[in-house]
């Protein structure tokens, strides 16, 4: 893999190097392949600029394209850019949550950053079969800490709060269409006229998650085990989701009227009432 060059390339200079994560086939499109190959080449004799240019090329037509985000971010890291670098390989975590390398790069550059909490957290996502454990045990010692300790106490954190068993009502909420969960307890809420969605705390507290104009009439939602939450846009024609961050992208486009939904194991079911159709997304 070209992401394998470049990224042995940037830990020898920096005086160190491991083995990389074995990474899952992937096809990009032919387009994006040709921005990617560019970028390494440009890589090789030193132009950084055109290099990160053109593997965000490659991003933009194939937004899932995991190598470029990586090769993008060692970039950027390599030339102490933390934050720009610590934002693309939340990127590739994102999308491919098993990439535990760049997990650890995310959890070194927010130590660098000062964000201790959020080093802990990413530390905490890598297990001890991975082949950058050993680095993330360094890591978590300079952190004044352990492996163990931090998954521990990571775990007590998000443990699954229960929704309280009884009888009640949630109040205030303008126009309220769909209704979806999370695995902390707590319950989100869209309003199809106000174009937004609200979060309740097992504890009653309400407040805003999302509102933007990507939100365009929503009407259904559901959510998946790692917490991301799927709303059928019924005015946009469209499937949005969006990651327990608050970060949204489209999911699906070019469907007319989304408006049940229904999540399966790693499938998503969206009737469409302009088409009189349900259609069938592999997540």
């Amino acid at each position: 893999m070209k992401k394998l060059i470049i990224a042995l390339c940037i830990l020898a200079n920096m005086g160190f190097a491991y083995a990389a994560e074995p990474v899952q086939p992937y096809e990009p499109s032919t387009e994006a392949k040709l921005q990617y190959n560019q970028g390494v080449d440009y890589y090789k004799v030193g132009q950084y600029d055109q290099a990160m240019a053109a593997f965000r090329q490659a991003i933009t037509l194939d937004p899932n394209y995991i190598d470029a985000y990586y090769n993008l971010g060692s970039i950027l890291e390599y030339l102490r850019q933390d934050e720009a670098a610590l934002a693309v390989f939340k990127q590739v975590i994102v999308r491919k949550p098993d990439d535990y390398e760049s997990v650890y790069k995310a959890a070194n550059l927010s130590y660098k950053l000062g964000l201790t909490d959020k080093a802990k957290t990413y530390l905490s996502l890598i297990p001890p079969e991975s082949t950058v454990y050993s680095s993330a045990k360094a890591l978590a010692s300079n952190l004044n800490t352990d492996m163990q300790t931090i998954k521990a106490q990571k775990e007590q954190e998000t443990k699954p709060v229960q929704i309280e068993q009884t009888n009640g009502m949630y109040n205030n909420i303008p126009s309220p269409t769909g209704i979806t969960t999370d695995g902390s307890g707590n319950v989100f809420v869209a309003c199809f006229s106000d174009n937004m969605i609200y979060k309740i705390s097992p504890d009653g507290k309400k407040v805003i998650f999302v509102k933007t104009p990507k939100l365009n009439g929503p009407i259904a939602m559901a959510s998946d085990a790692a917490g991301n939450i799927y709303v059928s846009n019924y005015n946009a024609d469209n499937v949005i989701k969006i990651t327990p961050t608050g970060e949204i992208t489209t999911l699906v486009s070019n469907i007319k009227k989304p408006y049940g939904m229904h999540i399966k194991g790693n499938l998503l079911f969206v009737s469409s009432q302009g088409s009189n159709s349900v259609l069938r997304y592999k997540l």
